[in-house]
């Protein structure tokens, strides 16, 4: 028999295709609660039928942590572990049991675990980091409009705990939200550095050059903003924008400091790479590289990108070995980044460029 009660509560729109696969995974919980927003389509209708606990109401104005507030008041008073999870995501089956035997051991407040935030059409994780969305009923809200985080109120004590959650994103869901929602978020809390960074970095999606480097310049002003990872991005961010709007030398400067303030980190240097390709500067563009290559580990958190660890590293050190007449070591590479990407015919045709070269060494 269960010696906690533990209970999965969720906010939701308009996700009913996603309800079925959702309440399979979370069902080894004792209750499931949702709050649905204000859905048009079948989604309340179906979490019913599957047992769900659910609640109805239009936040307005719209905000993330106002709904999972209110989500959040909607979870038994007596429930010992609160999990917090979207309708896109799915845990690995027998995480209900391990969590528990974590919890009674340790006593925590609060847990850490994986978090698969991407994985390609194989299943294969692409972009993994921590989340630590999983918490006691008592001494816990959410913050901040969008990107929503869980402020603790208590001594918090974390664990980590070796359940996984993977992520499944409805592609044409929207984000045309989070913008201004993270322009209100800065207003309200104007020296919170994690959300300048988001707000630059949005700016950077839509392509708005000039606040996109305004505003990382102030995320790396703020006295908060200590995150070395974090502080890396904004530099590789603001190296991108200036590269955009045709300013090299910039570009160079920031994708250096990148590397400078966290040197453990790929990014930087594949994007500096990238940088001095396009420039034809072969030499340095093999040497950063190599040293990217070096680095073994990749770190469990949000800021790790993809095009760090796939095929792309290879495709670059392809180029920079072929015009610095390492023709073999081109070859290799090539063969390399088709094999993690066998769908990309353009590797194909490199290689039959590359191997008449390799064969006169």
């Amino acid at each position: 028999m269960s010696k906690l009660k533990v209970v999965v509560y969720a906010i939701c729109k308009n996700e009913e295709k996603f309800v079925r696969r959702w309440t399979q995974s979370m069902k080894e919980a004792d209750e499931i609660v949702v709050l649905d927003t204000g859905s048009t389509d079948k989604t309340v209708q179906t979490l019913k039928d599957c047992g769900v606990t659910v609640y109805e109401q239009v936040i307005k104005p719209w905000r993330f942590d106002t709904a999972r507030n209110e989500s959040l008041a909607k979870v038994p008073e007596d429930a010992d572990i609160c999990v917090c999870t979207d309708l896109d995501e799915v845990f690995v089956p027998g995480w209900r049991e391990i969590l528990e035997e974590y919890w009674i051991r340790e006593q925590p407040t609060r847990a850490r675990y994986d978090y698969n935030w991407r994985l390609d059409e194989e299943g294969v994780p692409r972009v993994s980091f921590w989340i630590n969305k999983i918490h006691a009923r008592k001494g816990y809200h959410w913050h901040h409009p969008v990107h929503e985080v869980l402020v603790s109120t208590i001594d918090e004590k974390e664990i980590e705990v070796p359940i996984l959650l993977n992520h499944y994103p409805d592609e044409s869901k929207s984000r045309g939200s989070y913008l201004p929602l993270l322009e209100v978020s800065v207003v309200e809390d104007p020296d919170d550095d994690r959300n300048l960074h988001y707000l630059g970095r949005e700016y950077m999606y839509y392509q708005r050059w000039d606040e996109c480097i305004d505003t990382l310049h102030k995320h790396l002003k703020c006295p908060n903003a200590t995150w070395k990872d974090e502080r890396c991005a904004s530099m590789r961010f603001m190296g991108r924008a200036y590269q955009a709007k045709g300013y090299l030398d910039e570009a160079q400067f920031w994708f250096q400091r990148a590397i400078h303030e966290a040197p453990y980190l790929r990014e930087g240097y594949i994007e500096l790479a990238s940088l001095c390709i396009l420039q034809n500067d072969y030499e340095k563009a093999y040497s950063l590289l190599h040293q990217a290559l070096e680095i073994k580990e990749k770190s469990k958190s949000y800021i790790n990108e993809e095009f760090a660890w796939n095929d792309y590293i290879y495709d670059l050190l392809s180029i920079a070995a072929f015009y610095t007449g390492h023709y073999q070591e081109s070859v290799e590479c090539i063969r390399k980044a088709m094999e993690i990407n066998p769908t990309e015919a353009r590797y194909q045709s490199n290689l039959d460029l590359v191997l008449p070269y390799s064969y006169s060494v």
